[in-house]
Order: structure tokens, then C-alpha cells, then sequence
């Protein structure tokens, strides 16, 4: 199929040649119709399949060839800054041959951000790309006008509602005309999702692309060791091969920082990204990332989705996730186009059950490779003695041998 097939306007398909798109996607192929149609409706789609332009093609199309005026057409919501400068940036591409322009309203920095997008909101723009706190704080204050909104995009939807922002939603919705358009995309599809989309959707078409599925092109592995060896094996792992880009996704702030520690220690070039930094700082790592300045970037979950960073070699799950569909999304920030990507995830006693949780999931047994000899034994991999998350295995009291190894997360 062709994105000429879409009955796109000539900018529009300019605008697709510049950045270098050539056919659609699947959740392209199948989303753009209905959208193009009017049509309400539900995307499932993990990240790095393409739906941001499923949803920004069809919009930029349609509010090209509305009357112009000076108040928001399309209102996009989205869970966090990061995604919202992204998006920002792919209106800003997509449009580029077009007169349509956007805004990107979210949280953090000084208070001269709050004042440029107070000028914006109140300026007009075809498209605002907001997070819901942020947005909310804005209505607050009585200049948001709101009453133009033709469409509503709820992008990574499980992840807000995961993030507390259901009533922020909610609010928002309140404040557009019920005649409207709305879409709703998500990574999963769980039953607050399918509560919230009756809720704002008006008899939605649904479209689920490759859900909770890996990439093919992802080499996965799995190491069994305990919380103590594995700062060490990471370490082991970063000095093995010449990265030039890798993420270590951590569950917990303290671990990033205290693996980030290590690994200056160690002299490896390596920067941590948490909820402790500010919007500057965290835009000013994710910069120097992707401007290759470092190779070593370790994360928190909330840099599992919706950024795009291009050839990354290697992730690392510290720990195991606890949701399993977190797992895809962590390891898909791998193995994005058609670029190859490894993914290793560390697997102590406790995390066994979770992680035969993911292989069910995944419907892939995941390799599990043994730790270097001088890091001692790691725990066996006996999934089925743990009824449980943190029950330890039944009869059984694990060696830990080799050497002793500090615990250090």
C-alpha cells in the first residue's frame, strides 16, 4: 500500500518524502481510513510501530483543509514531557510544507516556560500537545479556550491512567464539545482502558497491531543472579564489546543512582535520567544521548515508552518488570526500523515467577545465560516454586558461592 492511497494533499505527502517515510506501517495501513472517515477509534499498537503518524497524518490532513481560525482544532494528550516534545517535533516535520502549527504544554523548568506557553495558548494554534497535569493548571487559570476542539488524541493511555491522571483526564474531556473526534491509542488493553474508552468514545472502530509481541529482531537473554553480583555483571557485560548506545532501565530512583555511581568508578561513561531531575536537565541528558556523547544511559520506568531514540545496541533490564507488558516496552527501545538490538534482562531469586510471567506473555522461552565464573553462582531458575512474587523456592536454600559480593541496590 502507498500513503498516495490515503488521498493525502500533495504538502502532506512532500511532507512524507522529507522525512524519509516510504510505505505505511500496519497500524498505518489500518488506523488512517477510519480516521480519515470521522470515525472514533481505538489503536493498540506497542511503541515503535508507527502510530504517531497514524494519528498526526490523517489530523494535519483534515485541519489543512478546514477554515482556518485562531483557536485549538486538535488537542493531544499525552503521559509525559518527553513524549510531548517528541510529538511536538513530528508535527513540526509532518507539517512542514503545510500551515498548520502546534504547541507543546507540559510540566517542569522555570517560570519563563509557564509564560511561553501562556503567549502560545493564548496566541492559538492548530495543535496542542499537552500532559494532563500541566494542561489542567493552565485551565485553572481561565484563558484556555478550548470551545474550537474538533479532535481529542489520548496517546500511551495505559501509562496515564497508570500515572494517576484518570480524574486530570476526565476534566479535560469535560471542557471540549461533545461533537468531536476522539482516538484513543494503547500499548494494553485492560479494563480500565476499555472503561474509560466507553466512557469517551463514541462507537469506536478498534485496531490492534502486534500487541505484546517483541520484535523479531531483538536477541533476547537472561541472566540469573542475585541483587549483590549484578552492578559487577553489568559492568562485565558494558567492557565485553564496544557499545555506542545502550539504556539500563532500573525500577527504583535509588538504584539508578547508585548503579550510575558504579559505573563512574569503573570509568565508564555513563549519565542517569529520574523523576529527581528537572525538565533542563533531563532534555540536556537525552540530548548529549542521542547526540552520542556518552554511551551509557540508565533509566527509570517512565523512560520505558514514547521516546524514540534511534539505534540503540543493547538494553538492560536490571530488574524485572513488574507489569509484563512493560517488558516489551523496555526492550523495544532496541531493533527499532530495521536496525538489530539486544536485550539481556537480570534475574534474581525473587524475580523468577514475574519473568515466566513475561515468557508466557511473549510466548518465547528467553535464553538464560550463565554469569562469569568469578562472580560465583547465581540462583537456579525454578519458576515453579514460587507461587508468588518474593516467595522464596520451596525446600530449597540457594548457594550463593564464588565470592562475596556486597549488595549494593
Amino acid at each position: 500500500m502507498s500513503f498516495r492511497e490515503f488521498g493525502f494533499v500533495p504538502e502532506v505527502l512532500e511532507g512524507l518524502e522529507a522525512m524519509g517515510f516510504t510505505d505505511p506501517t500496519p497500524i498505518q495501513e489500518q488506523a488512517i481510513p477510519i480516521i480519515n472517515s470521522d470515525k472514533d477509534i481505538i489503536g493498540c499498537a506497542q511503541t515503535g510501530t508507527g502510530k504517531t503518524a497514524a494519528f498526526l497524518l490523517p489530523i494535519i490532513n483534515k485541519i489543512h483543509q478546514e477554515p482556518k481560525h485562531d483557536k485549538i482544532t486538535t488537542l493531544i494528550i499525552v503521559p509525559t514531557r518527553e513524549l510531548a516534545i517528541q510529538i511536538d517535533n513530528q508535527v513540526q516535520g509532518l507539517a512542514y510544507y503545510l500551515n498548520v502549527s502546534s504547541i507543546p504544554v507540559y510540566g517542569g523548568g522555570d517560570g519563563s516556560s509557564w509564560d511561553i506557553q501562556k503567549k502560545a495558548i493564548l496566541t492559538g494554534a492548530d495543535i496542542m500537545v499537552a500532559t494532563p497535569g500541566r494542561l489542567i493548571a493552565h485551565i485553572h487559570q481561565e484563558y484556555v479556550d478550548l470551545s474550537g476542539v474538533k479532535h481529542v488524541i489520548l496517546d500511551e493511555a495505559d501509562r496515564m491512567l497508570d500515572m494517576g491522571f484518570h480524574d486530570d483526564i476526565m476534566k479535560i474531556i469535560k471542557g471540549v464539545p461533545k461533537e468531536r473526534q476522539t482516538l484513543l491509542f494503547s500499548a494494553t488493553m485492560p479494563s480500565k482502558i476499555r472503561s474509560l474508552a466507553k466512557t469517551i468514545l463514541n462507537n469506536p472502530e478498534e485496531v490492534t497491531i502486534a500487541l505484546s509481541k517483541p520484535a523479531e529482531r531483538v536477541v533476547q537473554g537472561a541472566f540469573l543472579t542475585y541483587d549483590g553480583q549484578k552492578n559487577d555483571l553489568i559492568v562485565h557485560l558494558l567492557k565485553a564489546k564496544d557499545l555506542k548506545s545502550v539504556i539500563i532501565f532500573c525500577s527504583r530512583k535509588i538504584t539508578v543512582k547508585s548503579l550510575n555511581k558504579d559505573l563512574k568508578k569503573e570509568g565508564i561513561n555513563s549519565q542517569a535520567i529520574h523523576s529527581d531531575l528537572d525538565q533542563g536537565e533531563r532534555e540536556k541528558i537525552l540530548l548529549n544521548y542521542r547526540n552520542r556523547e556518552f554511551p551509557v544511559l540508565i533509566a527509570t520506568d517512565i523512560m520505558s515508552r514514547g521516546i524514540d531514540i534511534e539505534e540503540i545496541d543493547l538494553v538492560i533490564n536490571y530488574d524485572v518488570p513488574q507489569d509484563a507488558e512493560d517488558y516489551v516496552h523496555r526492550i523495544g527501545r532496541t531493533a527499532r526500523a530495521s536496525s538489530k538490538g539486544i536485550a539481556f534482562t537480570l534475574i534474581n531469586e525473587d524475580d523468577q515467577y514475574n519473568f515466566s510471567k513475561i515468557e508466557q506473555l511473549i510466548e518465547t522461552e528467553v535464553r538464560k545465560i550463565k554469569i562469569p565464573s568469578y562472580l560465583g553462582e547465581g540462583p537456579i531458575y525454578d519458576p515453579k516454586s514460587f507461587r508468588k512474587k518474593g516467595k522464596k523456592p520451596f525446600g530449597r536454600k540457594p548457594k550463593r558461592g564464588g565470592r562475596t559480593v556486597k549488595k549494593r541496590a
